[in-house]
């Protein structure tokens, strides 16, 4: 389960009475919205609906196995208690608590793994972060001082202070050499050795791959990668946008990144309240029944022995072949381009 959540989620996609279409979490960029104006809707952000436990419990309903959140989008705004600025919600918004804390124990209290996504590059807030060229001009940025002062300062908040962590989900590299990068994440992976950096640190430095946004490839890959997609048609939360996944659409999604060997990261925008949309705990929730019953076809399985049939994939586990059938053929006849081993028995998963 992906998580975008921020100081976008109270704006729904709208501001100053006109809607930006495209993500929610970019409508400071889309609007040109200036940082000091924008940063004054903390002053009204205050989610009192968040629920911890609950966010944790839907998740592990709907048989996802980790939870990953913005604790900093491209907007600057901190999700978590940062010492580093009082650009965060406790400092700087009614709420005054810490949901990334409350989030991180319920997490673990279910048993799922807990991670951060953290923009490290883009930070549209600081005269020296990236992205912000209509407030600041490129020219006098210093990405030196901005990873120095503000990004690695709060991605070691990150990996201290909220227990152990399954992964740091970066996002948007850039301003770094390789050999800078290297610089950044050494002392980081210090603090958690067991926790994996994602793709997107930069410079192939990521411990598995991610794909773009929306995106699996045409063949298995041979190698640990994740996709990530939305449940809807934006990352953070839109007011307008009711166009959510069904369960199904969301399985056979499920099934075709298993298919080609990947696990599949989906993501919810809450509310500036603190509220999944109900629709999204709907699917996410039917979803769940139904790994609860066929789990064993994606849960520790890899890419399916044949490719992509006009019917549908195929996973694979030791000894098995595991077939995802999303149109039936007409005349009952399923054809299974499959020969090199022994056939020993062939059956409907859950009916015997």
């Amino acid at each position: 389960l992906f998580i975008h959540w921020g100081l976008y989620s109270e704006l729904g996609g709208q501001w100053e009475g006109k809607d930006y279409f495209g993500s929610g979490e970019w409508l400071m960029n889309r609007a040109k919205i200036p940082a000091a104006r924008y940063a004054q809707i903390a002053a009204r952000f205050n989610p009192v609906d968040f629920n911890a436990a609950q966010w944790a419990a839907v998740a592990r309903a709907s048989g996802v196995k980790y939870i990953v959140i913005t604790a900093k989008h491209h907007e600057g705004f901190a999700m978590f208690d940062s010492k580093v600025t009082d650009f965060d919600i406790v400092d700087a918004t009614p709420y005054k608590k810490d949901p990334m804390k409350a989030l991180a124990d319920a997490t673990r209290a279910q048993g799922l793994k807990f991670g951060f996504y953290y923009s490290q590059f883009l930070d549209w807030h600081e005269p020296d972060g990236g992205g912000n060229t209509w407030d600041f001009p490129k020219k006098g940025k210093d990405y030196q001082r901005y990873y120095q002062t503000k990004a690695i300062p709060q991605l070691k908040e990150l990996l201290s202070n909220y227990g152990p962590l399954g992964i740091v989900w970066f996002d948007m590299p850039g301003g770094l050499t390789t050999a800078q990068t290297r610089e950044m994440i050494a002392p980081l992976r210090k603090l958690q050795p067991n926790c994996l950096f994602s793709s997107r640190v930069g410079h192939d430095l990521g411990d598995y791959r991610d794909f773009g946004d929306s995106e699996v490839p045409p063949v298995p890959i041979h190698q640990p990668w994740e996709a990530i997609f939305t449940d809807n048609d934006t990352w953070g939360y839109i007011t307008r946008d009711k166009n959510f996944k069904s369960s199904t659409q969301i399985i056979q999604l499920l099934a075709e990144v298993a298919s080609k060997g990947g696990n599949l990261m989906l993501n919810v925008g809450p509310d500036g309240r603190g509220n999944f949309p109900p629709y999204e705990v709907k699917y996410l929730l039917e979803t769940g029944k139904w790994l609860n019953r066929y789990g064993e076809s994606i849960y520790g399985t890899t890419y399916g022995l044949i490719p992509a049939q006009p019917w549908g994939v195929t996973t694979s586990r030791p000894g098995k072949l595991l077939l995802h059938v999303f149109t039936p053929p007409l005349d009952d006849t399923l054809h299974v381009p499959f020969s090199g081993a022994r056939v020993s028995a062939v059956r409907v998963m859950g009916s015997g």
